[in-house]
């Protein structure tokens, strides 16, 4: 996602966002261990949305 459609998320939306997230991103660090991903780089994109929404969320207190 980009960063202005984080912005227009509400703050529940953006934790369910968090959670999916989080969830996607340690499926894909079990799938590299296991076998390589087509794509390995999908992970480092997971991990800065996942920081952008935590700055969001912290920002937003």
């Amino acid at each position: 996602m980009k960063k202005n459609e984080f912005k227009a998320l509400s703050k529940e939306e953006l934790q369910a966002k968090l959670d999916e997230l989080i969830s996607i991103l340690n499926k894909m660090k079990f799938a590299h261990g296991v076998t390589n991903l087509e794509n390995p780089l999908q992970i480092r994109i997971v991990r800065r949305d996942i920081a952008r929404i935590n700055t969001y969320l912290s920002a937003a207190k």
